[in-house]
């Protein structure tokens, strides 16, 4: 039986796996935040991740109003920042259908970004000067395949052959196999992402193999299929020929919006540490 997941933590777990070349400390105040290492990519094998570090940050829920958001955004930034190369442009890549609320995460948080690559060129010498020193950044809203024509990974490529940024951040939903994770985890990690791995809709990579950039990419869980909860319940496995759903929760639209938000400010402050708490959340 293989749980079907995007987290590297639940596949660490699953699998029972510590030291051979995987390697993860906890730590963290506004999150629990477990920070996975993978040495290479044969050892990452073992729970069929790639090479690269793995940040899982969980909370009650990410669809509730909490007293510390300003140190969770905070807090999130600083681990994103961990991630990024100190200068060059960053893209930004919402993943993800906006029309289907658990495949919104993405467009409705690259909505919240904010762009600036056009700045410098677009205001004159000496006029908003605060604006011009910001940090480039765009953003693009990908769509996917069935709207567009074309893949995921096309599109984006061809965005970063033009403005070759010196990293990409994606933003997607992600599958669990644990209901106590649907909306209350965030993973960012390093080594890149491949779209609806974990619906079993595998689309073409971005990484910095087919990117030719870091690929940060950042998700929460949104949705788990029956399947894998009642094999993780039971320990058995279902047949393959038995009816499967994808379960997401009740409170879906809530959850997106909040964690669209806190993930937004939260890559605002990371790339903007100019800008002030307040500045970043009314973006």
């Amino acid at each position: 039986m293989q749980i079907r997941t995007d987290l590297a933590l639940e596949r660490m777990d699953e699998k029972n796996v510590h030291g051979s070349g995987i390697r993860s400390t906890i730590r963290g105040d506004a999150f629990r935040i477990t920070d996975i290492r993978i040495d290479d990519d044969q050892s990452g094998q073992q729970i069929g991740k790639p090479k690269g570090r793995y940040l899982t940050l969980e909370t009650s829920a990410l669809s509730r109003f909490s007293d510390r958001y300003q140190e969770m955004a905070e807090e999130f930034a600083a681990e994103l920042t961990s991630l990024l190369p100190k200068e060059g442009t960053v893209l930004v890549v919402g993943l993800g259908n906006r029309a289907i609320t658990p495949d919104a995460l993405g467009p409705r948080t690259a909505g919240k970004v904010l762009a600036t690559r056009h700045l410098k060129s677009e205001l004159q010498e000496g006029e908003a000067d605060f604006l011009t020193s910001l940090r480039p950044v765009s953003v693009l809203t990908s769509g996917v395949l069935g709207q567009t024509g074309m893949e995921t990974a096309e599109i984006v490529s061809a965005v970063c052959r033009k403005i070759e940024p010196a990293a990409v951040i994606a933003v997607d939903a992600l599958a669990c196999a644990a209901l106590e994770r649907l909306g209350t985890t965030i993973q960012m990690c390093d080594s890149g992402i491949c779209p609806g791995s974990g619906v079993d809709n595998r689309r073409k990579e971005l990484s910095q193999r087919t990117l030719g950039a870091p690929v940060i990419a950042v998700g929460v869980p949104t949705v788990v299929d029956l399947h894998t909860v009642v094999e993780s319940l039971t320990e058995q496995s279902v047949p393959s020929d038995r009816p499967n759903l994808m379960v997401t929760p009740r409170d879906i639209d809530r959850l997106i919006d909040h964690a669209a938000g806190m993930i937004s400010c939260g890559i605002n402050l990371a790339l903007h540490p100019e800008l002030s708490f307040a500045d970043a959340e009314s973006l």
